[in-house]
């Protein structure tokens, strides 16, 4: 009773490099829009995902042991980043090109703690992680990417929402908790999302336009569209339409701007000349010189190194699902520690080439087994396509933020409203996972996630002790 089908669903694709070429080419194409968006999210100039993208995923593919699965600056990296490192203070009082620097040297220190969590056994641990901690922490999270992409997306310039709740009773609340609770950076975001829920007539009409008709669209629209179309290619026709309106009509709002263009002697030159890669290196000795135990962790080195490992962990759960999930589904094996230090190498790149940390992501890994990809060429060639077209990208100048914004919010908005996995937790796990999420939302990811594991253990030893008491 042989079945060819089953056979095919069930092993690890057979390496054709046509097919790694076009499932690499249409990645390349339909992820544009969201490294511009996650970029923002950093809280850096959106050009910057597009320059620093090519790097990290090129030594992801060199390293990684998945023939699908795809790394970068996700949602999750770019909202934690920002946290972890102060993003909108730290540009507020250094300047963009310092931050750049400072998301740069913290990249450096995640891929050097995720290799050495590799090394001492960490990659089998982190599949241990309570399901109801992980429930709650993608909760809190998902709630400050809404959170760091609502400004751009319904007001013409984000920074008149931050400027509205400072002088509103939300602003007073916010510098109260920060008061009692410093490390409450998470309840900043949380206010935004609060005042301009329930102050719409503050909103701007054209940006506020965009966005809601952008969302919809992406969250709708592959129930219309062809289904030979790629996934992704709905944020494509989205941003595409966006950007023709803001030219054609002269959109006042936020854009992505001007995107620099490399100088011809940049870059790595191979063969006296003959091969160059277009990329601009940072000064790694000067990175490693960073202030940022000093101007983001009270001084101590101690609490960024922990700070860096806990990102580092948190962050491969991430890789831990993907992998897992083309396991049963697909028969391919991975392994724990080797992606752990796919991880690692990979952020290393993104350090040296001035990108926000990185990691796997899900929406990018589908993307790639649809498409037919059959081995790791597939993200290599999409990394050569971002790394030698920038000179084309500056089409992308006129793109709308709210656009941008709502390439984000479809992503999230759906399971922040309805947390339906939340929801679905049962006892002492569901108290755990609304206490992850509501720490993680008000205070910080590293934080949450950290509270979280402390929360499902104690509350597991009381209960246990309750147990035998009643059975004693």
């Amino acid at each position: 009773n042989h079945n060819p089908q089953q056979e095919t669903l069930t092993m690890a694709p057979k390496f054709n490099p046509i097919r790694d070429v076009i499932s690499g080419t249409i990645m390349a194409a339909t992820s544009v829009p969201q490294l511009i968006a996650y970029a923002e999210t950093v809280g850096y100039a959106g050009y910057r995902g597009l320059t620093t993208a090519g790097a990290p995923l090129f030594a992801w593919g060199l390293a990684t042991g998945s023939p699908w699965m795809n790394s970068g600056v996700t949602s999750l990296t770019a909202v934690m980043a920002k946290t972890d490192l102060g993003g909108e203070a730290y540009v507020a009082q250094y300047g963009e090109k310092e931050y750049v620097d400072l998301v740069s040297a913290y990249s450096l220190y995640v891929g050097v703690a995720s290799i050495i969590m590799a090394l001492v056994g960490f990659g089998k641990l982190a599949s241990k992680v309570p399901v109801a901690v992980k429930t709650g922490f993608k909760w809190g999270c998902e709630l400050g990417v809404l959170a760091s992409a609502l400004p751009n997306g319904l007001y013409a310039f984000g920074s008149t929402l931050k400027a509205l709740v400072a002088t509103s009773a939300f602003g007073d609340v916010v510098t109260t908790v920060k008061t009692a609770v410093p490390g409450a950076t998470g309840v900043s975001g949380v206010a935004n999302i609060a005042y301009a829920v329930t102050h719409p007539q503050s909103w701007d009409l054209v940006a506020a336009a965009l966005f809601f008709t952008c969302t919809i669209f992406v969250m709708k629209a592959k129930n219309f569209l062809p289904k030979w179309m790629p996934p992704g290619s709905e944020v494509v026709m989205a941003t595409a339409a966006a950007t023709a309106f803001s030219v054609y009509y002269g959109y006042e709002g936020g854009v992505v701007g001007e995107i620099p263009a490399a100088g011809s002697d940049s870059g790595l030159s191979f063969f006296n000349g003959m091969v160059k890669i277009p990329i601009e290196l940072m000064d790694v000795k000067a990175l490693l010189e960073v202030p940022i135990a000093e101007r983001c962790f009270g001084g101590s080195m101690v609490k960024l190194l922990i700070t860096a490992a806990i990102f580092s962990g948190v962050n491969f759960l991430s890789i831990v699902g993907i992998a897992s999930g083309f396991e049963s589904d697909n028969n391919v094996s991975w392994s724990a520690p080797r992606e752990l230090i796919a991880q690692g190498v990979s952020n290393l790149a993104a350090g040296v080439v001035g990108s926000a940390a990185v990691s796997g992501s899900m929406s990018r890994s589908l993307v790639s087994r649809m498409t037919g990809a059959s081995s790791q060429l597939a993200c290599i060639v999409t990394a050569l396509l971002w790394i030698y077209m920038m000179p084309y990208m500056s089409i992308m100048s006129p793109t709308p933020k709210s656009a941008l914004s709502a390439v984000i919010v479809s992503a999230v908005v759906k399971n922040v409203v309805m947390p339906k996995k939340i929801l679905a937790l049962k006892g002492t796990d569901f108290v755990v996972g609304v206490g992850t999420a509501a720490t993680t939302a008000m205070t910080s990811p590293t934080i949450g996630f950290g509270v979280g594991c402390v929360f499902y253990v104690a509350i597991n030893v009381i209960v246990g002790k309750d147990t035998k008491k009643k059975v004693a």
